[in-house]
């Protein structure tokens, strides 16, 4: 009896080895092949990443509620300015909130929606990852949390939104804005300069 409770305990810690092995795998890495997800909007629309091919594509990890994004929106529309840009040249630009059922931040569709136009936000997208599988396979720790990938699919920066670690909406003209700067390079096809930054804000509410 004690060897067969053995032996399932050793096939339940083989499967979970398994299972982290293929996560770690799979997960984002800068430099290579951003991996594929299929999210829904808050209107109910299914977006895939790979709708997207030949498009540059960011990926911002949002809660309302948070102070940080609360500095780059509602106190600043740093975060919105940074989006209208870049979509007006044609990047795809992608909300996704990995907060689980019921915990800070994980807004209806109506909430969603109010929240939007009043910070006149300018993405392609709002995505719902209740279930945190989008944001763990990316490894996205805080919001705002930003990834940017290029036309070819790659993944080319993942990091914070700027250069200065604050709440405070003071330290915005200050900083530098990565997720521009990345953009820039792309378009100028020269190589980002900090593909990867320490992202800050707080941690995804999974």
């Amino acid at each position: 009896m004690k060897t067969l409770r053995l032996a399932r305990l050793f096939r339940l810690f083989s499967a979970s080895l398994a299972l982290l092995a293929a996560g770690t795998l799979n997960a984002a890495k800068v430099g290579q092949p951003a991996p594929e997800f299929t999210l829904t909007d808050i209107s109910g629309t299914t977006h895939q990443l790979a709708d997207f091919k030949g498009k540059t594509v960011v990926l911002e990890w949002v809660n309302p509620e948070c102070p940080f994004v609360v500095k780059h929106y509602d106190q600043s529309g740093n975060i919105p300015a940074t989006q209208k840009a870049a979509t007006a040249d044609g990047v795809v630009w992608l909300q996704i909130n990995s907060a689980a059922a019921g915990n800070q931040g994980d807004f209806a569709p109506a909430a969603v929606a109010a929240w939007s136009a009043k910070n006149k936000v300018a993405a392609t997208a709002y995505l719902r990852d209740s279930t945190g599988q989008v944001g763990k396979l990316y490894g996205a720790k805080t919001t705002p949390h930003l990834y940017v990938i290029n036309a070819e699919g790659v993944l080319v920066y993942n990091g914070a939104i700027d250069s200065i670690r604050s709440s405070n909406s003071a330290d915005i003209a200050k900083a530098e804005n990565y997720v521009t700067t990345t953009l820039a390079a792309l378009k100028a096809g020269k190589p980002v300069a900090k593909p990867t930054t320490q992202p800050y804000g707080c941690g995804v509410k999974y």
